[in-house]
């Protein structure tokens, strides 16, 4: 299992993967069939990856097996985890309306079944007193006057109940014949919120290229809030499946 738990890098983890072809006594590394190739052409400075005649290139997958076609096809399953942005302060709080704001992060893994990215941190913390922002357990719209905090990955708009036009769907890089990251179910819907640590909030169920995902954070309190500096650290969890 590959896992990665990130705050504010951007690391990439990676394991040696077995022979591509193997048996109980036998293994040949890099087979394949063409022409001609090869994965370290080097001289003294520079090195290349040569291929010539190649029979199939790229994924090729079925209900059970899935293989990666090429000379210059890596064997070595990774998963890289990256979060964008800075700090926000939401200056004051008020039970009169809704403090919003948005993060982002993207994941990508090869080789690996799939993945998985959790929530891995407390709800907003008065760093006073110890209390709690209430978090949003079941999945709701955002209510001004009630305490809540919630997130979801999707694009919010006034027309469905949100407090602001705010937030963005997931994005496929390059597009959605590369990479297949989708959003959990609770967390993707526009105008509705949620918050349970320890939930799954996206995931892809094969090898994908890259998913950039928006997280869109809501703020409410209401009058028995206690007064002081409230503290998120939003921490996500990032693991390859197999």
């Amino acid at each position: 299992m590959l896992a990665a738990a990130v705050l504010s890098l951007c690391p990439t983890v990676a394991a040696q993967g077995p022979p591509d072809s193997a048996s109980s006594q036998y293994s040949v590394d890099q087979v394949f069939f063409g022409a001609g190739g090869e994965l370290n052409a080097c001289s003294g400075s520079y090195c290349a990856k040569q291929s010539a005649g190649e029979v199939a290139a790229g994924n090729t997958a079925g209900s059970v097996f899935r293989a990666q076609a090429g000379f210059n096809t890596d064997r070595a399953p990774s998963l890289s985890f990256s979060v964008f942005g800075g700090p926000s302060d939401l200056g004051y709080l008020s039970q009169t309306g809704t403090a919003h704001t948005t993060g982002s992060f993207a994941v990508k893994t090869y080789l690996a079944g799939g993945y998985a990215v959790q929530i891995a941190s407390d709800p907003p913390t008065n760093i006073q007193s110890g209390e709690q922002i209430d978090p949003m357990t079941t999945g709701g719209t955002s209510q001004v006057g009630t305490e809540q905090f919630g997130i979801n990955l999707a694009a919010n708009t006034t027309g469905c109940g949100a407090p602001a036009n705010f937030g963005a769907p997931p994005v496929q890089v390059p597009d959605n014949t590369f990479s297949f990251g989708t959003v959990a179910a609770g967390y993707g819907t526009c105008g509705t919120f949620k918050y349970n640590k320890g939930d799954v909030v996206a995931q892809s169920n094969q090898s994908s290229g890259e998913t950039d995902y928006t997280v869109s954070f809501i703020y409410n309190i209401d009058e028995m809030t206690s007064s002081g500096y409230y503290n998120y650290n939003g921490v996500f969890v990032a693991t390859s499946t197999f």
